[in-house]
């Protein structure tokens, strides 16, 4: 339905960056990823320089696996320093430089997002992995429960979250973690973790 009124306003301005960015978000939300593309660089040559933009065309890629690329796209959008979305682009670019395996760029992206705004769940949940693989449980508890308080849960954040229970001796918390892991993700790789853990 949106899109009839999207592509009049083509009609009438083809350079319409705002009409590309809005078709180009339908077209994602529905799977479409060629015609998504075709719009995306089509406000991108309107507006090259527009951060909005660009966080929107990087967050696509990173949906398509082409990390790499989002990378540049997230890069150049961060460089605009009055976008009031910036914590997001932080955010974005702390997950493209974690896909590539980079994990120093990854932290730094992940705490410049905190640094901008602290209610960032994925940045959040991304330093609590970090410091936990890295046996840093104080931090990795803080993060984590930072995250509880501002996003949904997913099987591998709850996992996170009995395994950081435990080591704070924290029962009620882990046994609640554990409980909503077995009822929500009962297929999952950490369910099955879960599993093995309990009876070793």
């Amino acid at each position: 339905r949106a899109k009839a009124p999207l592509s009049e306003a083509l009609k009438i301005d083809s350079r319409s960056e705002s009409a590309h960015v809005a078709l180009a978000l339908v077209f994602q939300q529905e799977g479409e990823n060629k015609s998504a593309e075709k719009h995306f660089r089509a406000a991108l040559a309107s507006a090259p320089n527009n951060a909005r933009i660009l966080n929107n065309y990087g967050a696509f890629l990173m949906e398509q696996e082409r990390h790499g690329e989002a990378l540049e796209y997230f890069r150049k959008a961060s460089e605009d320093t009055l976008y009031a979305e910036r914590s997001r682009v932080f955010e974005n670019l702390g997950l493209a430089y974690r896909s590539l395996g980079n994990t120093d760029e990854a932290r730094a992206s992940f705490e410049r997002a905190l640094r901008l705004n602290s209610r960032q769940p994925l940045a959040l949940l991304a330093l609590a992995q970090m410091e936990f693989d890295a046996q840093n449980f104080v931090p990795a508890w803080n993060y984590y429960l930072g995250f509880t308080q501002m996003a949904p849960q997913s099987a591998s954040s709850l996992w996170l979250g009995v395994q950081l229970a435990r080591r704070f001796n924290d029962h009620n918390r882990a046994a609640s973690y554990a409980l909503q892991l077995r009822r929500l993700y009962p297929a999952t790789p950490e369910a099955r973790a879960l599993l093995e853990s309990e009876s070793s």
